[in-house]
């Protein structure tokens, strides 16, 4: 039988993004359907394999994206979205395969469903920007989403503190307002996709805290400063307002985390 870190490595070594969803959500199907082997016998790779486009570059490069009214606005909008989620397939992966040997199967059946969710995800706003006429890998897009995981490499509470708690906790604040903004434009098509996606990642967010905590719990430490410390430590942005309250409680992270790093 194949073992789940074999298959897990396959998919982040995938590099075309239509395979690389298509291989991610054939690891979580097998997985739950008990066809992979709890065995973590190969390295994950230090980085995932990547598409020739988009061309990938520093934040202070990026192009700015303009009027989301206009159609180059737009255009911008969904490839920035779409490439957020491809990356973050590979995270959700990389956690699974790199650390689900000492957190265990719950751990990684959680970080496969993300993976499955974050390819879908992907393939609706793929789609999308093929319905505007271009498709992904068209505009450039920002090299910086896997530095995170790569500084995060060999400390899972400080894995799980940054990219759920942080970064996807961030998604929840910033989609309400994009996903009025796509509709007040007459698009309800794309503010479907939207809200589909802002209700996975609060479960997404909430698989993070859970294993977040039980790590703190098991380490005898008090949640809250142990988050503090590890985003004090590896996030260099900051984390502040506003915050969408309700989703980030729905998701279990309360503001007695992220009120003390609030800038």
């Amino acid at each position: 039988m194949e073992t789940v870190a074999h298959a897990i490595r396959a998919a982040l070594l995938t590099g075309d993004p239509r395979a690389k969803c298509f291989s991610a959500r054939d690891v979580a199907r097998r997985w739950k359907a008990g066809g992979l082997a709890f065995e973590f016998d190969v390295p994950m790779p230090d980085e995932p394999a990547r598409p020739d486009q988009p061309e990938l570059l520093a934040p202070k490069e990026m192009p700015k994206r303009g009027k989301f009214g206009s159609e180059r606005g737009k255009l911008a909008l969904w490839h920035s979205l779409a490439h957020i989620e491809f990356v973050a397939i590979d995270l959700a992966l990389d956690m699974a395969g790199r650390f689900g040997c000492e957190m265990g199967e719950e751990f990684v059946s959680d970080f496969l469903y993300v993976a499955a969710d974050e390819a879908m995800h992907f393939a609706l706003l793929a789609r999308k920007l093929e319905k505007h006429g271009s498709h992904y890998g068209a505009l450039p897009a920002h090299a910086g989403l896997w530095q995170s995981a790569h500084e995060t490499r060999h400390d899972v509470a400080a894995r799980l503190a940054i990219v759920p708690m942080v970064l996807e906790a961030r998604g929840l604040d910033v989609t309400p307002a994009t996903l009025e903004r796509v509709r007040a434009a007459g698009d309800e098509h794309g503010a479907k996709i939207l809200a589909r996606i802002l209700d996975d990642e609060i479960r997404h967010v909430g698989f993070g805290t859970k294993h977040f905590l039980r790590r703190a719990e098991s380490s005898g430490e008090i949640p809250e400063i142990m988050w503090k410390s590890l985003v004090r430590q590896h996030f260099k942005g900051s984390v502040k307002p506003p915050f969408n309250d309700s989703a980030r409680l729905a998701a279990g992270l309360s503001r007695d985390f992220y009120e003390v790093v609030a800038n």
